[in-house]
């Protein structure tokens, strides 16, 4: 059974808000400029107040985007299916967020796909990873056997974090279909757990090692157990963008693409911008872990995860990956 918390702290995300942040409603320049005028084309682009977020506004603050004639509005955001209806209706001209919006916007034939990666998860030989299901030590939940017959909570139910635990908890030899997930926003999880809400929490970095560092455990890291190396978040946008605008489209991708380079080369950039927009500790930041900065896409990965989610009835079918994946 699965079901959403209707408490779902919003105060607490609007500390994490983001301070580039504007009205979502406020028009977008939409007239193409010369890069070298020193005018810019302004996008906005829905992210999640996370610490992958982190490479986009340390990047932002390098002036890459500028560089390609871009200044980017950043919307907070609570996942990349929440984000479809805002770039469907035109709020929003880019999506940073995890690629099951984009696998049911091309089953349902919306005109929504990945135009490239963003973030992957660490390889099975890292010692840690980008999330984890983390619970409390009080709870006697060790392992991922156990979270069957639990409370689990993930950010965006019907999407890769519960997938992936699904899968995990079946190759240790528990019941995948006794699970509870539960809706609960990234910010807000702890709170659930210690309420005793939620068994237990999917949450990335800085929430995973907030639990983990203080009463809790990280249980499994479920996307290392299964498709190491995953795609985690991917850049998205609309068809119509694409055909009406594809210079847009290409510059805000090339970009991209320079800005995920610099920031898999510079941590200390991104760690920085971690403090700076979410205003936790630089101890803190300093223990995060980062994920793999890459806008190169890894389609056979993609591939096996919508294998799995129609394997546990997330999906009905396998979405058209020629609809899905317009890459730039």
């Amino acid at each position: 059974m699965k079901k959403a918390l209707s408490a779902i702290a919003i105060g607490a995300a609007a500390v994490l808000a983001l301070s580039a942040c504007t009205d979502s409603a406020a028009p977008p320049s939409s007239a193409p400029v010369d890069n070298d005028s020193g005018e810019l084309r302004t996008v906005r682009v829905a992210a999640l107040p996370i610490a992958e977020t982190g490479a986009l506004w340390a990047a932002m603050d390098e002036g890459i985007f500028a560089d390609h004639g871009i200044e980017v509005e950043v919307v907070p955001a609570q996942g990349g299916a929440q984000a479809i209806p805002g770039l469907l209706n035109g709020d929003i001209e880019f999506a940073i967020g995890q690629p099951f919006g984009p696998f049911r916007a091309a089953l349902a034939d919306l005109g929504a796909p990945i135009i490239s990666n963003y973030a992957s998860s660490l390889g099975a030989d890292a010692e840690k990873d980008v999330n984890a299901v983390v619970a409390l030590k009080s709870s006697g939940i060790t392992g991922p056997a156990d979270l069957a017959g639990k409370r689990v909570s993930v950010n965006s139910l019907g999407a890769a974090g519960d997938v992936t635990i699904m899968k995990a908890v079946k190759d240790a030899g528990g019941d995948p279909t006794t699970i509870e997930f539960v809706e609960v926003a990234f910010p807000d999880a702890q709170a659930q757990l210690e309420a005793g809400n939620i068994d237990a929490a999917w949450v990335p970095d800085p929430f995973m090692s907030m639990v983990a560092g203080g009463d809790g455990l990280i249980v499994v890291h479920p996307y290392q157990a299964t498709i190491p190396g995953l795609s985690l978040l991917t850049n998205i946008t609309t068809q119509k963008l694409i055909d009406e605008d594809p210079e847009l489209v290409k510059d805000y991708s090339d970009a991209m693409t320079e800005a995920l380079d610099w920031a898999q080369e510079n941590p200390d950039a991104v760690r920085a911008a971690i403090v700076k927009n979410m205003g936790i500790p630089e101890a803190a930041a300093a223990g995060i872990t980062l994920p793999v900065f890459t806008s190169t896409i890894d389609e056979a990965g993609l591939e096996d995860l919508a294998d799995l989610a129609v394997e546990f009835g997330v999906l009905d079918q396998k979405p058209d990956f020629g609809k899905l994946l317009k890459l730039q």
